[in-house]
């Protein structure tokens, strides 16, 4: 059993997260702004905020593995990379980060052009930017810190939350794409993916993209 944080485990990438932490066994803690009313029966449930790093750093005590999937956006654009470094920089050596990135920071094919910078939606790059300086950041962490950086596909969200199938394929920095040049993977199977990495760590301070 492995004991995980997730910071945003109220959002979408957080909650199935959680759910699928949860139904493996391992002890899970779900840290946001607020707690929800519905919950992941098993999961430990706190106010807190990435903001206030000693006082997360408290809620933090005795855990092996931290998620960050917050989403840089509305009043949080321009202050998750920086708020991100200061708590990896606090957290113990023997605590690994995961980070959930977005779509953006991917690569279009092996050693070709980032997603963002191959016809990404402006009014999405703000956002996309942000996640890929969290990436940089953690690239030059030092070494003793082990760290992943998850790239969902670009049809991840919400408004198209999918089933869980127990199947995805890792690009490894590449964006995962069907044989229709389509880029999707549900909410559930994400979870799946980030868990996965958690248990059998093959991404020891490498960015990863899945999808089907």
């Amino acid at each position: 059993m492995t004991r995980i944080a997730v910071l945003g485990g109220t959002g979408y990438a957080g909650s199935n997260i959680v759910a699928e932490a949860v139904a493996r066994g391992h002890s899970v803690v779900s840290i946001a702004r607020s707690v929800p009313t519905e919950r992941v029966e098993g999961a430990i449930y706190l106010e807190g905020n990435i903001l206030d790093v000693p006082g997360l750093i408290e809620q933090l005590q005795e855990v092996d593995v931290v998620v960050q999937a917050l989403s840089p956006r509305g009043d949080m654009v321009g202050k998750v990379r920086p708020a991100t470094a200061e708590l990896f920089a606090a957290l113990p050596d023997t605590v690994r980060l995961g980070v959930v990135g977005g779509a953006g920071g991917c690569l279009v094919e092996p050693g070709g052009a980032r997603v963002i910078d191959s016809g990404f939606p402006e009014e999405l790059k703000p956002e996309a930017f942000e996640a890929i300086g969290v990436l940089e950041d953690l690239q030059v962490a030092p070494a003793s810190k082990d760290w992943f950086f998850v790239h969902p596909a670009g049809g991840f969200g919400a408004w198209a939350p999918g089933e869980r199938t127990g199947i995805y394929r890792d690009g490894g920095p590449v964006l995962v794409t069907d044989g229709d040049g389509e880029s999707f993977i549900s909410g559930a199977d994400f979870g799946v993916a980030v868990v996965d990495e958690i248990e059998t760590p093959k991404h020891h301070r490498e960015n990863f993209a899945v999808g089907y």
